[in-house]
């Protein structure tokens, strides 16, 4: 990886948060699409701030510009203006290449659609992400195997996806998100394709994780059960943060 010069992200301003307490920072952040006939103003001018170890949902309308919020934090999409800084590293000054290995070293990504390779087994899913960054296969199936038993899955590890449930296959999708030891867990509506029971085992299965781990998740979801079991609740409408809340749990 390219060595980058880590800049201090700015103040918070009135806030009780300490700055160095920030896992995330993102400052006057605008993404807008132009297809040559019209614009679309998907971020307007957005600010946010995530603390180490905060559990955060992302919540709002379809359109209001959730997901592409995600997918600029974690340096997916190109922002049109504006600043993001992950772990002390201001993303505008990496380049595509130091992007990609930025977050296999420092971001883990669970999505609605598992994304799991259908002909490789579980153990070798979880551990992919591993081997294309260049580790050592052996000790990539040792951290994969525990990151399958840490998700409770560790006796389905040679089973193909087709062989489990949706449930199980979210389970494994974590455990890739995890066996890098990210600093922060990008979440793109993670139940959207559960049903109820399934949801609420899946979402104990993060909070437990969070807490055991002190892992920092950003979660999109139109859910409001995902919502009120994490720390924080981030509203947004039209491309701009309503407001932020501690919700009530159920």
């Amino acid at each position: 990886m390219e060595t980058q010069t880590v800049e201090k992200a700015p103040a918070l301003g009135t806030t009780e948060r300490k700055p160095d307490d920030r896992i995330l920072v993102a400052r006057d952040l605008v993404k807008t699409y132009d297809s040559g006939e019209v614009e679309v103003h998907a971020l307007r001018g957005l600010n946010l701030d995530v603390r180490k170890g905060e559990m955060v949902a992302i919540m709002g309308p379809s359109g209001c510009g959730k997901t592409t919020l995600l997918n600029c934090l974690s340096g997916i999409d190109e922002f049109t203006s504006g600043e993001i800084w992950i772990a002390g590293q201001r993303l505008s000054r990496l380049n595509d290449n130091a992007k990609t290995d930025f977050r296999a070293m420092k971001m883990g990504f669970i999505f609605q659609n598992y994304n799991l390779l259908p002909v490789l087994k579980a153990v070798e899913n979880v551990e992919l992400p591993l081997l294309v960054r260049g580790d050592d296969p052996k000790a990539s199936r040792k951290k994969a195997l525990e990151a399958l038993a840490a998700v409770g899955l560790e006796p389905e590890s040679y089973k193909k996806p087709a062989e489990l449930s949706g449930g199980q296959q979210q389970r494994v999708a974590i455990a890739r998100a995890l066996v890098n030891e990210p600093d922060i867990v990008f979440a793109d509506e993670p139940t959207g394709n559960l049903d109820t029971e399934t949801t609420l085992e899946v979402i104990e299965l993060m909070r437990r994780l969070h807490k055991e781990k002190g892992l920092t998740f950003v979660i999109v979801t139109h859910d409001s059960s995902v919502g009120n079991a994490t720390e924080r609740v981030i509203l947004m409408r039209n491309g701009l943060i309503l407001k932020s809340f501690r919700p009530t749990p159920a």
